[in-house]
């Protein structure tokens, strides 16, 4: 959770603009666990397809911090709207 935090983190900042995270516990059918949701106002993701491929950077990172992020998180949930920007939204249930 921590390394898929910190990915989301940097990618809010360094692509994103800037922007806000919110972490915390969560709870849902019967589950608990931790969250957290990364929003930035940025230029958004044109292509969510090809920015979760392994490899694809638009930047001059190795490519594998969205992809990455969800690997590692049980439940991750992508929106863009480019122009407007993003929000992520991963959580690392108990088990």
């Amino acid at each position: 959770m921590i390394t898929a935090a910190s990915e989301l983190a940097r990618n809010t900042l360094i692509y994103g603009g800037g922007g806000a995270v919110l972490a915390g516990m969560v709870s849902a059918d019967g589950k608990h666990g931790v969250g957290a949701v990364f929003e930035d106002t940025g230029p958004g993701i044109p292509d969510v397809e090809q920015a979760m491929t392994d490899g694809w950077t638009s930047g001059s990172g190795l490519g594998l911090g969205l992809s990455g992020a969800r690997r590692l998180v049980d439940d991750f949930h992508l929106h863009t709207v480019p122009g407007e920007g993003t929000v992520v939204t991963i959580i690392k249930w108990v088990r």
